[in-house]
């Protein structure tokens, strides 16, 4: 049976790494320290959303962040009452609602967006929880930046809402240096445009993992923290955090390929001797050799994976599985479902472990986890 292995002791490991380096902020102008907002998105980047909510809980973690209202909801069924920020932005009435019967904070970044949410809250006769989106750069959600007048009329008009924070998203910190001081810069901007408006911002929050660790100077009130607990960031690990999980499976099936046998869709391998295999049933679908730099989910991001897979085996760019503790090397493209290794000279049986380590994002939610 596969199953994800996450190992507790790591995981707090890497909490007290982030709140360590986040605590060397200076308090802010209220005196208050840095505000970790744990972003649980995707599964809880693959740990399982409700087992890895309360487990950032046990370990003092008490603001949360997702990006749609599924991830939300199952956060609110779980019995998690904790802050928990919608970090997008919608106009549909209906899931409004949903929001604000489950009292989630919503994003507010439009205008008709705005208009919806008083609404609702002058029905309810009560102050609805908002954070404010700018959009500095990113081309999602968000009020634009530069069309402050009418961010400002929108806001100016609302009567019915509570501001508790304002923030926006960086798009490329992990690499552009340059475009990411832009919009922080942009930002600024415009929570000084704001408060010379007497629009309260609440607590401003601009940093992801990558803008937490490259930039201490732009983490503000509040920064939104991901990858960073699980160690999986996609630029140098300067933190020394630890990978968090692992995806687990064993041997199915062990075999003597004769010299000169292909192995593998497209006939993309062929032997050079006599070999002896192992099968695991494993493989894209279970997320082995996914990569997170290009942020890319959908089937045909997934596609293009394997064209890089065939471009690497011409390359020889060689990728291993762990059988035993022993390194073996995977002949072939990588199945959907199905893994082969060479186990030449090496002591491999059937049911024998087999670990990839793999980035458990994208490891399907069905297959179950194991916490230890």
């Amino acid at each position: 049976m596969k199953s994800v292995v996450i190992k507790k002791e790591d995981l707090r490991y890497n909490i007290e790494k982030i709140k360590e380096y986040a605590n060397t902020n200076l308090p802010d102008d209220n005196g208050n320290n840095l505000k970790i907002i744990a972003v649980v998105k995707t599964n809880g980047y693959g740990l399982g959303i409700v087992e890895y909510t309360n487990f950032l809980i046990d370990n003092g973690i008490d603001f949360f962040a997702v990006s749609t209202i599924e991830e939300a909801l199952k956060i609110r069924n779980a019995g998690i009452k904790q802050k928990l920020l919608m970090l997008s932005s919608t106009s549909i009435e209906e899931d409004i609602r949903t929001l604000i019967n489950n009292n989630i904070i919503i994003t507010i970044g439009s205008k008709e967006c705005a208009e919806i949410v008083d609404k609702i809250g002058q029905e309810l006769n009560k102050k609805i929880k908002v954070h404010i989106k700018i959009d500095t750069g990113f081309g999602r959600y968000g009020f634009v930046h530069n069309n402050r007048e009418e961010m400002i009329q929108t806001i100016k008009n609302l009567k019915n809402i509570k501001i508790e924070g304002t923030f926006t998203h960086f798009s490329n910190a992990y690499y552009d240096d340059k475009y990411t001081k832009l919009q922080f810069d942009r930002f600024i901007n415009c929570i000084e445009v704001l408060k010379m408006n007497e629009i309260e911002t609440g607590m401003l929050h601009i940093c992801n993992t990558s803008a937490f660790i490259k930039f201490p100077n732009m983490h503000l009130n509040a920064v939104r923290i991901g990858s960073a607990f699980t160690g999986r960031i996609a630029f140098k690990n300067s933190m020394g955090l630890r990978k968090i999980g692992y995806l687990k499976s064993e041997v199915a099936e062990i075999r003597d390929i004769p010299k000169g046998f292909n192995i593998g869709y497209s006939n993309s391998y062929k032997t050079k001797k006599e070999t002896k295999i192992a099968v695991i049933p494993c493989g894209y679908a279970d997320g082995v050799n996914m990569q997170t730099g290009r942020d890319m989910f959908r089937l045909i991001d997934k596609i293009r994976y394997v064209v890089r897979d065939i471009k690497d085996l011409l390359k020889k760019q060689q990728l291993y599985i762990q059988i035993n503790g022993q390194n073996c090397p995977i002949l072939g493209r990588i199945g959907t479902y199905h893994v082969v290794a060479d186990i030449t000279g090496k002591k491999v049986k059937v049911n024998d472990e087999v670990i990839f380590n793999t980035n458990i994002k994208h490891i399907d939610s069905s297959i179950k986890r194991v916490w230890s």
